[in-house]
Formats: structure tokens, sequence, C-alpha cells
């Protein structure tokens, strides 16, 4: 089985290509990456990033593709337009089914998109992909409204819903992760009280593409991956978020 990521490449290991990577391969999926970005990054600041150029990261999915099949993946921090359309492209030329997991900025408040992003996600990528998955920040930036309470989150959801299938996650919602896809759906999922969510989007992102292809319907993907993000946090043995636990994969 194979997988891959489209995102940029976090030093610290905490989030990025390296956690989509070790997320593949704790389900037992041999991860393949492509790298969009460079930054300088730790859990708590965003030092600097260099954004690899379009031409490049296309040779680097071409590459990926000439010798996998590659179907189900996601993306992660895409950065710029350019980045957007090449990736939109990609999707067309190889049939691929993304999870995208709309990264606009760290959890340390690092600002990881160039301006008009969420515009640009909206027009060109999401109307493409299997699901988007943001946090309340990014789902604000993507509806272009205040989350403020579980309603405002259910018209967010139901926005960015009329672009792809949605899934706002509940991190600062008390747990209640939002679903759309065609109607709404509110999953609730216990909180960890802690600081080491560092890499959660990514994450769970990652573990959505991965249960898709295992085999999972779309549904029964997003509770196994909520679950494997909260034991993720739960038995973390870093700082950062990794997802080193003893899990029983099916």
């Amino acid at each position: 089985m194979i997988g891959f990521s489209i995102a940029g490449l976090d030093p610290s290991g905490g989030a990025g290509i390296f956690t989509d990577i070790k997320t593949f391969s704790a389900l037992g999926i041999h991860g393949t990456g492509v790298i969009t970005a460079i930054t300088a990054q730790g859990p708590s600041k965003v030092y600097g990033i260099e954004e690899v150029d379009t031409d490049f990261i296309s040779m680097q999915i071409d590459a990926i593709a000439n010798d996998y099949h590659l179907h189900y993946g996601k993306t992660g921090m895409l950065y710029s337009k350019e980045i957007i359309k090449l990736v939109s492209e990609k999707i067309d030329e190889y049939d691929l089914e993304l999870v995208i997991d709309p990264v606009m900025v760290s959890t340390s408040g690092g600002n990881l998109s160039k301006d008009k992003f969420p515009k640009y996600l909206m027009k060109y990528l999401i109307p493409k992909g299997l699901i988007v998955c943001p946090n309340i920040s990014e789902a604000e930036q993507l509806a272009n409204m205040k989350i403020n309470n579980l309603d405002d989150g259910i018209k967010a959801a139901e926005i960015i819903g009329k672009k792809s299938n949605t899934i706002i996650t509940g991190g600062h919602l008390d747990g209640n992760n939002i679903i759309y896809d065609g109607e709404i759906e509110i999953l609730k999922q216990d909180l960890i009280e802690t600081d080491n969510t560092h890499g959660s989007g990514c994450t769970f992102a990652a573990a959505l593409a991965g249960y898709m292809i295992k085999g999972n319907e779309l549904k029964e993907s997003i509770q196994k991956s909520g679950d494997y993000v909260y034991n993720s946090i739960k038995y973390g043995r870093y700082k950062t978020l990794n997802p080193l636990f003893e899990l029983e994969i099916k």
C-alpha cells in the first residue's frame, strides 16, 4: 500500500511531511513525499520559509507517479497560489483523491501561507479534494466568518461544504468535530489537557488518507483518524506530537 503527502518540511519532525510519513508507516503504509517548502521551525516558533520551485515540485510528483500507483494522499503546506494550481492540475493528471489539510498558520502562530491563500484554495483545490479538514482558525478564513460557538462552526462547515466534503476539527470547540457531506453530523471526541499538539492537524489528515488506503469508507476513516490523533497526543513520548504508541492496526 502506497500513501503520499504533498507538504512542507518541518525540521523538528513534529509536523509537516516527516509526521505524515511517520503516520503512514505506523498504519503499515509505505509513505512517499513531495516537498513544497522548506521551513526553519520548531514547536515554539517559525524562523523562515523557502518555497520550492513549482517545476521541481511537479518533477517530484511525476517521479513518484512513474514508479508507484498513487490514489489516496494528502496535502499540507502549499504556501502559494502557484503551488495550489499545480497540485490541482496533478489531481486531474493522475486521478488523485486528496485529503486537504489547509495549512495556513503554525501551532506557534507563524504564517505558513502567502496573501489570499484561502481564496485560492477555495477556488482551485478544495473543489477537487476528497475532503478538507480545517481547524477553527483555518475554517474561519475559508468561510470568511468568525466562529465563536458550535452553531457558527456548523454554518462555516456548510459554507465550505459547498465546495467539498468538510470536517472542522473540534480541538477548540469542546471536542465537537463538525462533519458536512451534504448534511451535518457532530462527532464528539474527548479532549486532553496538554500543549503537546504540534502537528495534530497533519497527523489527522495523514491518518485519514491512510485509513482510506486501507479500504475504509470515509466516515469510518474519520472516526479512526480521530482516535489515532487522540492516542498520539495521550501517549506521545516527546514535547511535539508523535504517533509513537502501540496501537492495534486493523
